[in-house]
């Protein structure tokens, strides 16, 4: 009985011996590095980009033209831990932003402390700088203490420039056609007939 107790358990150690032998000489033989792209191109089929280049942003303008000032107070409440726009209302993390459109750059409008990176811009908060600001604090003026790290959308940020244009004791004209591509034309001669978004404001302006 012993002897064929020991027969089988003999067997069984040496099939796994086997089978062990086989599994490491099947993985050697059919081993490959682990590819750096998973899947395999089906030729003939252009590859689909899903963080392709995004189209060029037009100027500004273009999208104030349709911008929503209700739709940027709700972009608004993501600055809100920082900031207010009400007229007269205290400074907080962020300066007070009524009438921050046309207001100088960074000079301690409302007693905040501005970082000197800012300070340093000089010049006037308009429509443009506003959309340079917004886009990425920290692009505009390397230094700057604005932790946010902007909105890449220039719908959202139209948006809340026209918010903020509504919260300012005399607010600024909005564009009131898209503009397009700021660059003069072909050959650089720009179209004599062609209006500018300071033709557009000033005859918004007027009526």
């Amino acid at each position: 009985m012993d002897d064929r107790s020991n027969t089988i358990a003999g067997w069984v150690l040496a099939g796994g011996i086997v089978a062990l032998g086989l599994t490491i000489v099947t993985g050697e033989y059919f081993h490959a590095e682990r590819p750096e792209k998973m899947g395999y191109t089906v030729e003939g089929v252009e590859e689909e980009s899903t963080g392709g280049a995004a189209a060029p942003e037009k100027p500004i303008e273009f999208y104030l033209a349709s911008a929503d000032p209700a739709k940027g107070a709700d972009v608004f409440k993501k600055c809100a831990a920082c900031h207010n726009a009400d007229k007269g209302g205290a400074n907080g993390l962020g300066p007070n932003l009524w009438n921050v459109v046309g207001e100088g750059i960074g000079q301690g409008a409302g007693g905040f402390a501005f970082s000197d990176a800012l300070k340093s811009k000089g010049g006037n908060w308009d429509f443009k700088l506003l959309n340079e600001w917004l886009t990425s604090p920290k692009t505009f003026a390397p230094g700057t203490k604005m932790t946010f790290a902007g909105l890449s959308k220039p719908e959202d940020r139209a948006n809340v420039i026209a918010f903020l244009n509504q919260h300012n004791d005399a607010p600024k004209p909005l564009p009131t056609a898209p503009a397009e591509a700021a660059a003069p034309a072909a050959g650089g001669e720009a179209g004599g007939n062609e209006a500018t978004p300071a033709d557009n404001a000033a005859a918004t302006a007027g009526k």
